[in-house]
């Protein structure tokens, strides 16, 4: 795979419902709410079967139906890991995006692989339309709290990500690469100390395509792969940050499947990180992180899924996750 945005929708597991109609679905949703205990099963067939775009609609018509937001009687009727799930499914991507961030530098301490995550796989577009959604939801400004919670280059690089500058045509240039390549190489190889500005920079601004052949002629320059070059000279938030980029620069999907794997591996489910990939993704590459994860496991996202979660929350996720491999 080339960039996210060359393929936007093409490789999601939920595609457009036929014959959609959203104030049917509205009424069949008031009804599973209103009954007597929640139809959960009703919810759920409805909101994974249909694309965000046509759940909004349906959100629109509820509210035109009941007087009242389908996202806060989503709310008040559900419980635990399935109601953010489900409350998630109705909010616009952007909007969804700004409330992870915000989750992510809220609090004690910053949830900094959240951070990394968000910002290293959304296209330009989609940044920019986060840090309007941010500044809507929390009269702040992306850029100011990303600001006032990290520091040094880290912070730097984040706030370039954040203003959505990386360029996003698929043409590449091999002079450029082998410019890009050559600065890269005297930044951190070459001398005593590092410019990390020069890293910040290249790996901030320039398209994932281009990216991909400048760590190809970085290779042939150093005889060291970028990512071996960026371990040895740089360290902290600010590694892991560039390191994100380098693996999103070469296969975005393998990125975010590592990311699932790691949020279901082990003692306890990290379903904030769960939620969020299986959400983001399921219009535009969940397949290929599907083929991916399978890749890097041994074994099924689906499966996965099916061990270590329960009940509808399992069954949605599932629903979304849309096959077994």
């Amino acid at each position: 795979p080339v960039g996210i945005w060359e393929y936007v929708g093409k490789r999601g597991t939920i595609r457009d419902y036929a014959g959609f109609n959203p104030s049917v679905d509205a009424e069949a949703i008031r009804k599973a709410i209103r009954g007597i205990g929640t139809d959960e099963k009703t919810l759920i067939s409805i909101l994974t079967e249909r694309t965000n775009a046509q759940r909004l609609l349906i959100a629109k018509e509820y509210q035109a139906l009941c007087g009242k937001e389908l996202k806060d009687d989503l709310k008040g009727d559900l419980s635990g890991h399935f109601k953010h799930l489900m409350v998630a499914l109705v909010t616009p991507p952007a909007v969804f995006d700004a409330k992870q961030l915000k989750k992510s530098m809220k609090g004690m301490g910053t949830n900094e692989d959240a951070l990394i995550e968000i910002l290293t796989t959304r296209t330009s577009k989609q940044m920019q339309e986060i840090g309007h959604a941010y500044y809507t939801a929390y009269k702040k400004s992306l850029g100011d709290e990303i600001s006032s919670e990290t520091s040094g280059d880290f912070r730097k690089a984040l706030l370039i990500l954040a203003n959505g500058r990386r360029d996003e045509s698929l043409k590449v240039d091999e002079q450029l690469a082998r410019k890009d390549a050559q600065i890269l190489y005297n930044a951190g190889e070459k001398r005593w100390g590092t410019d990390e500005d020069a890293f910040t920079d290249i790996l901030c601004l320039r398209s994932f395509p281009q990216l991909k052949l400048t760590f190809d002629e970085y290779r042939n320059i150093s005889q060291k792969d970028i990512e071996d070059s960026i371990k040895g000279e740089l360290s902290g938030h600010f590694e892991d940050l560039l390191l994100a980029i380098v693996r999103c620069a070469r296969n975005t999907p393998a990125f975010l499947a590592e990311r699932l794997y790691r949020a279901l591996k082990g003692a306890g489910t990290d379903e904030f990180t769960l939620n969020r990939i299986m959400v983001s993704r399921s219009e535009i590459d969940l397949l290929d992180i599907r083929a991916e994860f399978k890749k890097l496991s041994g074994y099924s996202l689906y499966s996965a899924i099916k061990s270590d979660t329960s009940g509808d929350y399992e069954i949605t996720l599932l629903k979304i996750c849309g096959g077994d491999d």
